[in-house]
């Protein structure tokens, strides 16, 4: 049998030839060969949002003022602005289903609410203060509630479809709305790639399976009510445990506020040398759940000079229930019988829920 004449390549080739592999490995693959095709990236896109659960966090502006909680009737005189820039964090779960829970602040204002299937659950003082009006049975209501969380319907807290239904989200953002795409970008640590449009850039990871990292919502551009906004998205099938919280206020039922007392007559009968002051007092709320015990402050005016001549604080002890009445008393000291025609005022202190 004929020999077979082996062939063999210089070591110096097979040098050049690794590195000619490593390199073509570092770059792009000529007609996008190796990289997620656009079709496969909005798959993808569309399929986070079909996960069991999903968290959205990020900045947005607000283009669109939301009606207030329908807790005092007609006590509404503000409402978040149009154009201010507001912190958002979502956490979205299907245990339970459609459970959420939304935290948005915007400097001392900060609102959260936790949404069950029939019930939804609010918390934030001064979010409830901005849609309350100056009269003090309202003010009185917002410090009773203090940071504690008080009961409304689901409705109140926006659906945000656009950001968080897998479908609409395609609608909205991908498909025919995409016009350019640009490869090799990092998102939140992650090599990704932008989908870019009229309204949006949208930041999928480039490795399977192509979840949704980051949307930005170009300025002058209003989706779900919100405009100019930059979110991302994390936290894929997480557990959040999204559950009632405990001590929850009902505003429909005041008596599960604490306690809310206000002043009904003052009685100066006794007040001489010593003066000795006495209020009626009207429990607009519960029983129970105040941080500290209610106090009322009791001053004297002298009319002549409109000065304050003394004053004194009266404990509210025991608690009475709702709507019912109770008296409290203390002594003003005076260095001697008061001022002719002296007025005593009587102010409540509620401290309400911590």
């Amino acid at each position: 049998m004929p020999l077979q004449k082996a062939s063999f390549m210089p070591r110096g080739s097979l040098f050049l030839l690794a590195v000619a592999v490593l390199a073509l490995s570092a770059c792009d693959l000529p007609f996008g060969i190796g990289s997620p095709t656009t079709r496969a990236l909005e798959s993808g896109a569309a399929a986070s949002l079909q996960q069991l659960s999903f968290e959205i966090t990020g900045v947005y502006t607000q283009t669109v003022v939301a009606p207030p909680p329908p807790i005092v009737s007609g006590a509404r005189v503000s409402a978040p602005a149009v154009g201010s820039r507001w912190s958002l964090d979502l956490q979205l779960s299907n245990t339970p289903p459609g459970g959420r829970r939304m935290s948005v602040s915007n400097g001392d204002v900060k609102l959260d609410a936790i949404v069950l299937p029939s019930v939804a659950y609010f918390s934030g003082q001064a979010f409830l203060l901005q849609f309350l009006g100056g009269d003090p049975r309202s003010r009185d209501l917002a410090r009773a509630a203090g940071s504690g969380w008080w009961k409304g319907p689901p409705g109140l807290v926006p659906q945000l479809v656009d950001l968080t239904n897998s479908a609409v989200f395609r609608n909205t953002f991908l498909g025919s709305a995409v016009a350019s795409r640009t490869d090799h970008l990092t998102i939140d640590g992650s090599d990704a790639v932008e989908l870019s449009g009229p309204r949006a850039d949208v930041y999928i990871a480039s490795a399977a399976p192509n979840r949704l990292l980051r949307l930005v919502i170009h300025k002058n551009v209003t989706i779900d009510g919100i405009g100019e906004s930059d979110l991302h998205y994390s936290n894929y099938n997480k557990d959040f445990d999204l559950a009632p919280p405990k001590d929850v206020i009902d505003f429909s039922n005041l008596s599960t506020l604490p306690p809310i007392y206000s002043v009904l007559s003052v009685d100066t009968s006794k007040c001489g040398s010593p003066c000795m002051v006495s209020a009626l007092l009207k429990n607009l709320g519960g029983p129970a759940g105040a941080r500290a015990a209610s106090t009322i402050t009791f001053t004297l005016t002298d009319p002549a000079t409109k000065t304050a001549a003394g004053t004194c604080t009266a404990t509210v002890s025991p608690d009475v229930g709702f709507n019912a009445t109770t008296t409290v008393s203390c002594t003003i000291p005076l260095s001697g019988p008061p001022p002719n025609a002296a007025v005593v005022t009587a102010v409540p202190n509620n401290p309400g829920r911590g």
